[in-house]
């Protein structure tokens, strides 16, 4: 097997964590000898052991020489857990083969200057590997770098861009609002603007999809906030705002406001990653999902899904 199919390999096991390792990110490790895996971890839960101890542990004396694939650069901290990369040292590793390295400006690179200085061979492949390793932990990855939650921005608009239609209470199918409820469940807040709050008093919760925790909801602006109302008013500058929220430990955030929270946040900056449910309709009135901005913007990563009868496009605004 080649490099990129042992990476995979590992990129497949760090999703064996997925909802458990909080606040820490998900990782996956293979420890390959002789052309055979020989070990094979991932991080299961946070204060636990992380993929590359637990691979180490279960490849024993065969690690001394191997090659060692992992999604995210060893930690070269120590944290609740000793320094991975120290363990690799002393297991005798040849090489590291990593994903991508720390998102942390702080410790990025320090894992790898630990390896290089005992002498292991370090190779960082690139390409979209690397693309879906960052994606696999976009909200940490943000959390982390700008101290502030990734922040997902997703609207229901017409084929001409309107987000509402004439004479129907919704503009997309059913399956595209399940897709939202599901969204909403793997996030850690969702928020609207006042103004979605007074035209519709939603209750932003993840309904009928087995939602182990509902997240956060939250009201962006000026209040005050019905009586009984379920949701947190959050008031001042955007950026104040999130930053509070990244030390309350909220790393994602979905918005589903109207198209003035949508302008005010992707003028700001501060939108990472578009989903627009996108339905075949032409609505003629109405308004539009976003206002004027000071400039164009470059969407990276644009994908397509057919969703029942709607279509998501997927895109970032920036590399997580």
């Amino acid at each position: 097997m080649t490099d990129q199919a042992w990476l995979e390999r590992a990129l497949e096991l760090a999703e064996r964590g997925r909802g458990t390792t909080a606040p820490n990110p998900i990782v996956g490790a293979v420890l390959v000898r002789d052309g055979e895996a020989v070990g094979e971890g991932w991080h299961e839960r946070a204060g636990g052991a992380h993929a590359e101890v637990v691979a180490l542990e279960a490849a024993g004396e065969r690690a001394r020489g191997a090659t060692f694939y992992v999604t995210l650069e060893p930690c070269a901290h120590q944290g609740r857990t000793p320094p991975c990369a120290d363990a690799l040292v002393e297991a005798g590793v040849a090489r590291v083969v990593a994903a991508v390295g720390d998102p942390n400006p702080e410790t990025d690179g320090a894992g790898f200057g630990r390896l290089r200085a005992a002498g292991i061979d370090v190779d960082l492949p690139g390409g979209a590997l690397e693309w879906r390793a960052r994606v696999q932990n976009e909200a940490f990855r943000v959390w982390v770098a700008e101290g502030r939650p990734f922040v997902v921005y997703k609207a229901a608009i017409t084929l001409d861009g309107r987000v509402t239609v004439p004479g129907a209470r919704w503009v997309t199918g059913e399956e595209s609002r399940r897709r939202v409820h599901e969204l909403r469940a793997d996030v850690d807040a969702v928020a609207v603007g006042m103004g979605t709050v007074r035209a519709d008093d939603p209750q932003l919760t993840a309904r009928d999809v087995g939602a182990e925790r509902q997240p956060r909801r939250l009201a962006f602006g000026r209040g005050p906030l019905s009586p009984g109302s379920g949701l947190e008013l959050l008031g001042g500058p955007l950026e104040d705002e999130l930053t509070q929220l990244a030390e309350e430990g909220v790393q994602s955030l979905l918005l589903e406001g109207g198209p003035t929270l949508a302008t005010a946040f992707v003028a700001g900056g501060l939108v990472d990653k578009l989903m627009l449910f996108v339905a075949p309709t032409l609505a003629g009135a109405g308004p539009h999902w976003l206002g004027e901005l000071p400039e164009p913007l470059t969407l990276l990563r644009p994908t397509t899904e057919r969703v029942g009868e709607d279509l998501l496009v997927t895109a970032y605004l920036r590399t997580p």
